[in-house]
């Protein structure tokens, strides 16, 4: 019985691992598109990720036939929503990398934008995922898409006239 419950952990683990070595680099780079920080600098976005596959792989056994990289996005995205929503909701404001292309946009605009462009995943199934109308998804995700073709015009420092000396 022992020996069953070993390789029955032994192949958990490396079909987890397998699983990982193939797709922690795309949900690590969503997971910086939506924390919004640099690539090189990411420790927010380590962690979401991190936070994600723990999840996943503690209900790996349950999945039954599910997709894990769509179990691991749905986590992953369900943990910044959560975590922006503390964090941008009451307290304040994490400022997001200057060289970000996702400077510009909420939590919110980001998180929808990723799911729908970068991860490809529905409108309909994003709207499930976050609680929300379809139309209002949609919208969302065009006023992201309007803001990030079109950035605000970043208003240059005030400029000061020489100081002349009086003759």
């Amino acid at each position: 019985m022992r020996e069953r419950h070993a390789s029955h952990g032994a192949r958990r683990a490396r079909e987890f691992q397998a699983f990982v070595a193939g797709a922690a680099g795309r949900l690590l780079h969503a997971a910086t598109l939506l924390t919004a920080e640099a690539p090189d600098d990411n420790p927010r976005a380590r962690r979401l990720l991190t936070l994600a596959l723990a999840q996943t792989y503690a209900s790996w056994d349950r999945l039954r036939g599910e997709d894990p990289y769509a179990r691991a996005r749905q986590h992953l995205a369900t943990r910044f929503a959560r975590e922006a929503w503390h964090q941008y909701g009451a307290i304040g404001r994490h400022r997001p990398a200057p060289c970000s292309p996702l400077v510009n946009l909420t939590p919110q605009e980001r998180l929808i934008l990723v799911l729908r462009m970068y991860e490809g995943v529905a409108e309909e199934q994003t709207a499930a995922l976050l609680g929300l109308p379809v139309e209002r998804v949609r919208a969302i995700c065009a006023r992201a898409m309007a803001t990030l073709l079109h950035p605000p015009a970043r208003t240059a420092p005030a400029r000061t006239a020489p100081e002349v000396a009086p003759s």
